[in-house]
């Protein structure tokens, strides 16, 4: 894995529309033209990422959203493998992860209640992640927020810099920016979990890759144990 600079080079690789079906690689969708196109399911398969020059890519994970596919799917994801995964061999310019905060009071039954999360967001940031949050008191009563204008902001701000990017989130009100980049010449692929992504999210991205097919190889082996450290332990 490397990281790089901001310094766009020329687009390297070949326009997807003149590469041919049988050459393994993708080919670029334009649901237009294509009959029958919401009735048919996108393809899934992660081998024919490996094989293309996706230039420099940027990540961007929506953290809310793929806990809720994790337990979806029943795994614990290793974010060490899903960084490298993503990256695929790529020259990885950043890689964003966006979550929700809770601060919410303490309670006799929660008296610490963002402290694990704290941990695990000193993790990240260690570990090759840009880390951006949202402050927010939840309770089972108000409506969970989210980043979706933070995201869309970063993906088209940094479109100049980057070849491909990588949306790591299902949730279609993302579709508008998606669509931002790609009207641009730049490359989107969405990474989440089928049932939970939406439609319009998948038709104008390049590329979806189904979070299932890939789980065996994201997925925290199962001997091994979290070891994100509170910030009360931790050496800044």
């Amino acid at each position: 894995m490397t990281f790089t600079n901001f310094t766009k080079p020329r687009n390297a690789y070949k326009p997807l529309e003149q590469e041919s079906p049988s050459s393994g690689k993708i080919v670029l969708k334009n649901p237009a033209k294509i009959d029958n196109y919401h009735n048919r399911e996108p393809r899934t398969s992660s081998s024919t990422i490996n094989g293309l020059n996706r230039g420099r890519v940027a990540i961007f994970i929506d953290g809310v959203n793929l806990f809720h596919a994790a337990l979806q799917l029943g795994i614990e994801i290793d974010y060490l493998k899903l960084l490298c995964r993503l990256t695929s061999g790529s020259r990885l310019l950043r890689a964003f992860f966006y979550t929700i905060v809770d601060v919410t009071r303490p309670t006799p039954t929660r008296p610490r209640a963002n402290e694990k999360q704290q941990g695990f967001l000193f993790w990240m940031r260690r570990n090759g992640y840009r880390v951006v949050t949202k402050e927010a008191q939840l309770t089972d009563t108000t409506k969970k927020p989210n980043l979706n204008v933070e995201i869309a902001v970063d993906m088209i701000t940094l479109a100049p810099y980057y070849d491909t990017a990588i949306l790591v989130s299902g949730d279609g009100a993302l579709a508008y920016a998606v669509e931002a980049v790609t009207s641009k010449g730049g490359r989107v692929e969405v990474v989440s979990l089928r049932p939970m992504t939406s439609d319009s999210l998948i038709d104008v991205a390049d590329y979806f890759l189904d979070l299932d097919s890939i789980k065996q190889e994201i997925q925290k082996d199962s001997h091994l144990g979290y070891n994100y450290r509170s910030l009360s332990n931790s050496q800044l």
